[in-house]
Formats: C-alpha cells, sequence, structure tokens
C-alpha cells in the first residue's frame, strides 16, 4: 500500500516538473534581447574602431613619404582646383551631391592626393560632436560606408582662396555613426582637416536645411576658403539635406598643430561589452540554477509517522469474576476500605458445611 503511494506522488511530481529546456529558452531569449538592444551601440564601436586603425595607417604612411613628394602632390591639388570648373548639385531623393569636373589629362582626379591604393585621402575632425573620420575619393555607397567622402567636382580639401570643398557622409546608419550628429554642430564650431602633412581649420559660420534644388551655397565664393558638410535629412526619409559651412581660420591654432598626426581617441572604452558579458553570466547562472535539484525542507526531510496501531479488544470478564465483583462491592474500593474481608466470608463457608456432616 505505502509503496502505491509513493509511487503515485513520484509521478505527479514527474508531470508538474518543468522541462530541462526551459531555462535555456529564458536564457537565450534574455540574451537576445541584450544582443538586439546592444547591436548600435556595438557595430559604431566597432565602425569607429577600424576607422581609427585606418586613419592612425594613414599618419604612418604620411610620415613616410619625403618631403618633395608631400609638396608635389598639394602643387598638384591646387592646380586642379584652379582648373576646376564644375558645380555640385544636390540631387533629389539621393544620398550625396553630384557634381562634373574637367578632366585633367596628366593627373586624373583617382590620382590626386592618394595617399593608398584603398582611396585614402585625408583625416576629418570635429571636436564638437566627437567625429574623427578619414576622407576617401568619389562619394559610392561603398565609400560613405567607410567614412567621408569627397565630392568630385568640387575643390580638393587643400585650402586656397575661391576654392569650395564638399565633403559627406551618410547619417542614421545602425552600423556607423558617421554624420548622425551633424544637425548639432553649430556656428562658431571648429573643424579641422589633415591631409599630407598640411592642417587646416575651419570655423562653422553656417548651418541651413536645404531642399535639393538649392545649390548656391555649394559654390565657391570669391576671394574665400570654404568647406561644406553635407548629410541627408530627416532620418529615414532624405528628402532635405544639412549644410554646414565653415571658413579657413589662418593661421592655423597651435592646438590643432600640435594635435595633427596624434591617434584617434575614439571610440574609447567598450562599455557595451561588458554590459553583454554580464548578461551572458547572468544568463548561465539562471540556467545553472534551475538546472540545480532543490533542496529537501526540514519538514519534508522528517521521516513518515509510522501507521497508527489499532487498541487491543478488551477481554469480556467471566461470570464468576462479575458475581465476585459484584459480592465484594465491585471496584478496589470497597477492597481498600474493608481488607480481610473476602477471606472472612471464606472461612465462615467452611464452619458451616463442617456442622452440616454427618
Amino acid at each position: 500500500m505505502t509503496s502505491s503511494v509513493s509511487t503515485g506522488r513520484r509521478a505527479r511530481r514527474e508531470r508538474h516538473r518543468p522541462s530541462r529546456l526551459v531555462p535555456f529558452l529564458v536564457a537565450a531569449i534574455f540574451v537576445a534581447g541584450a544582443v538586439t538592444l546592444l547591436y548600435p551601440t556595438a557595430a559604431a564601436w566597432i565602425t569607429q574602431y577600424q576607422q581609427s586603425q585606418i586613419i592612425a595607417a594613414l599618419s604612418d604612411e604620411v610620415d613616410q613619404l619625403p618631403a618633395d613628394g608631400l609638396g608635389a602632390a598639394l602643387e598638384a591639388a591646387h592646380a586642379y582646383n584652379a582648373r576646376l570648373t564644375g558645380e555640385a548639385v544636390v540631387g533629389a531623393n539621393s544620398h550625396v551631391p553630384t557634381a562634373e569636373a574637367e578632366e585633367d589629362a596628366e593627373t586624373p582626379y583617382g590620382e590626386q592626393l592618394l595617399a593608398n591604393s584603398g582611396g585614402l585621402m585625408g583625416r576629418l575632425k570635429i571636436p564638437s560632436i566627437s567625429v574623427d573620420l578619414p576622407i576617401y575619393h568619389g562619394t559610392s555607397d561603398l565609400t560613405l560606408l567607410r567614412g567621408v567622402g569627397h565630392l568630385e567636382g568640387t575643390s580638393l580639401p587643400v585650402g586656397g582662396a575661391s576654392t569650395h570643398s564638399v565633403l559627406t557622409a551618410h547619417r542614421g546608419l545602425a552600423s556607423a555613426e558617421l554624420f548622425t550628429n551633424l544637425d548639432r554642430v553649430e556656428v562658431g564650431d571648429t573643424l579641422t582637416i589633415e591631409i599630407f602633412g598640411e592642417t587646416l581649420t575651419y570655423r562653422v559660420r553656417e548651418t541651413q536645411v536645404v531642399e535639393p534644388t538649392e545649390t548656391e551655397t555649394l559654390r565657391p565664393v570669391r576671394g574665400d576658403d570654404l568647406v561644406t558638410l553635407v548629410t541627408c535629412t530627416p532620418l529615414g526619409i532624405n528628402t532635405q539635406r544639412i549644410l554646414v559651412t565653415g571658413e579657413r581660420i589662418t593661421p592655423t591654432p597651435i592646438e590643432d598643430v600640435k594635435a595633427a598626426g596624434q591617434v584617434p581617441d575614439i571610440p574609447g572604452f567598450p562599455w557595451w561589452a561588458v554590459l553583454l558579458g554580464a548578461v551572458v553570466l547572468a544568463a548561465a547562472l539562471y540556467v545553472w540554477l534551475a538546472g540545480r535539484p532543490r533542496r529537501r525542507t526540514a519538514d519534508a526531510a522528517k521521516p513518515a509517522d509510522p501507521k497508527p496501531t489499532e487498541p487491543k479488544p478488551t477481554e469480556p470478564t467471566s461470570p464468576a469474576e462479575t458475581r465476585t465483583d459484584a459480592h465484594t462491592g465491585g471496584g478496589g474500593e470497597a477492597d481498600s476500605d474493608n481488607d480481610g474481608g473476602p477471606t472472612t466470608a471464606a472461612a465462615t463457608d467452611t464452619e458451616v458445611l463442617a456442622l452440616l456432616r454427618p
């Protein structure tokens, strides 16, 4: 009987016990949610790290070039700007402006200021929004995924009177920050371009949002040395353009000259990795605790109470004993009050019997 009851209880516990897969599923969902939330931050950090490595490599490559080689490249770029006849146009529903340039038969655009075979040209820094990006030739989709693109057909970013260079980048990418915060740049902020050993600093004099057909601000201004940063807005719609125009500061501030060529301090410590690691550890701890057998409580640890024994039935008394009890008054109290009572009665009966004998 006891064995069958224990078996039934064990079967009920097995039916109500959750599957061993449940903790793993809960932990997996928890980790997947954390990865989803941290992905934009992690992807942006990784992209910034890769860009910082590219910039560091650019500084090393420029340092290895001879001084006359750097000078020749800059002279060729200034000559290119002098022959330039193109005019930038910000096309509707496109990410970047477009332009046409008079091709130089001796030094084509793609070979101007070419720091390496990857099309790397220079470096752009915007301290107010913590931007430190490489500058590439052209504005192809692949280029704009890697950093800032220089718009072919506008002045090369080497400075000079009556020049206007246009630099563009994406905004709102999940995998990279780029020009996402360009709308936070204010008049009076500065931006710095490092290119082939030269450091050019510009102070923002105008920020505006324009329609795609409004291209007047991208044209060169006689005597001015200008750079305009272009990106699309609103995020995800891209029907307008943000234009941030800066004017050259001469001479270049000494602090910018000293900071030229330094390794970028962006992106900083990857706190997202610490948070993700904590989430994974918490999920692993949850799975481990869920898989451990539960400890028996104090009540459960006590042995089961023995089966109560049934009281034995009282044997009925004989008629003689009943008569004797009745004769003696029944109960111990009579006996205790009249000690020797039964013995006297027995003796009297014996004497009577002796007298009756012949």
